[in-house]
């Protein structure tokens, strides 16, 4: 097995037998490559970090460390009461080990738990919003601006099109060719670039979790109520309508996000109502106004961005994203942008459902 050797030094760092240690994948994220590692007594989850994504994982570790500290301390006052995602040291107290030129890291394993990749009701919608929104509520009084941005200028819609217009102008892999259409109908949309501008100076700066996927929230086994807001990887410096748009571009269509199924990918408004509910009730004391009247933005802008990001992707080669099939990258965008198409049209609906809450 090709990971035994990795696994027989990871446990010889943490503590393990390296003798029984054992460690299989667990997890479908596109980034780092995340294993379960366990001997008889201790099982953790470690993960390999994709250090073309992440070039500094120190930071990316500072980072999630001071939120889970700020939690932490928000737990033992009793204002927090999810589990809390944490990192394990080496027994050297290190956080980050090299093996083979590879960066990996330990974090502790919350078990009694299951993760969903498709939101299929909307008590689960409302239960993760839920659970972002405590995650987000706790960290309203976290100074934001000491976190490291790991991945610079990740929800800058400008810089994502501008480096669009440029792997299509190099157009290195011939490949725009076979997807005329589906660039023409992205490069209608770039607009909302300045709309987002305008907003983002009047909405104030948050620690953001900026990855709020379904699969990044754990249900109990047990209740099958929240357990934890897991995956802090690309918490920075943000804006909460990211966070807010990011779950209705992951929860809101019964589709995957890479589904060919274009025709089923559309806003389920009662979902998004379930969501919109969820996410907002735990942060009525720390919102704003202009905050609140931003996640419309949000619920446009993060399919449209994320649905660029993977037609970049898809032009320049596909080295970002992992993929799985021919044209996975392209078959992305085109769900993504068909999503963003659905909340065009049910865009007057979907205030309303906001405001009324």
């Amino acid at each position: 097995m090709e990971y035994q050797a990795v696994a027989q030094q990871l446990a010889d760092e943490y503590g393990l037998i390296s003798e029984e240690a054992k460690m299989k994948p667990i997890g479908n994220g596109h980034i780092n490559t995340t294993m379960l590692l366990q001997d008889a007594q201790k099982t953790m989850v470690v993960q390999k970090l994709n250090t073309n994504v992440f070039p500094n994982p120190q930071h990316l570790v500072e980072n999630a460390r001071a939120i889970e500290q700020h939690l932490t301390s928000k737990a033992l006052n009793g204002e927090y009461s999810l589990a809390i995602i944490k990192h394990l040291a080496t027994s050297s107290g290190q956080y980050l080990v090299d093996i083979n030129d590879e960066v990996w890291r330990a974090l502790a394993f919350i078990g009694r738990s299951y993760s969903e990749d498709v939101v299929t009701s909307e008590q689960q919608a409302q239960t993760a919003a839920n659970a972002f929104g405590q995650f987000a509520h706790a960290l309203n009084d976290f100074d934001a601006t000491q976190l490291h941005h790991v991945i610079p200028d990740f929800h800058n819609l400008a810089m994502r099109i501008d480096t669009f217009n440029k792997v299509l102008k190099k157009d290195e892999h011939n490949r725009a060719k076979l997807c005329g259409e589906v660039i023409e109908a992205f490069q209608q949309q770039f607009s909302l670039a300045d709309e987002l501008q305008k907003v983002q100076q009047a909405v104030p700066l948050r620690a953001c979790h900026n990855d709020t996927k379904i699969n990044n929230m754990l249900f109990s086994t047990n209740s099958d109520q929240a357990r934890a807001v897991i995956d802090l990887d690309t918490c920075m410096p943000g804006h909460w309508l990211f966070d807010f748009g990011d779950m209705v571009r992951t929860f809101c269509s019964p589709e995957p996000e890479d589904s060919t199924n274009l025709a089923q990918v559309q806003v389920r408004e009662n979902i998004f109502s379930a969501l919109a509910r969820g996410y907002i009730e735990p942060l009525q004391a720390s919102v704003t106004k202009a905050e609140k009247d931003s996640f419309i933005l949000g619920a446009k802008v993060m399919p449209l961005m994320i649905g660029l990001r993977f037609l970049t992707d898809y032009l320049d080669g596909d080295n970002y994203f992992a993929i799985h099939r021919t044209g996975h990258n392209l078959d992305r965008a085109k769900n993504q942008l068909a999503l963003y198409a659905s909340v065009l049209e049910k865009e007057p609906n979907l205030i309303e459902i906001i405001q009324s809450i």
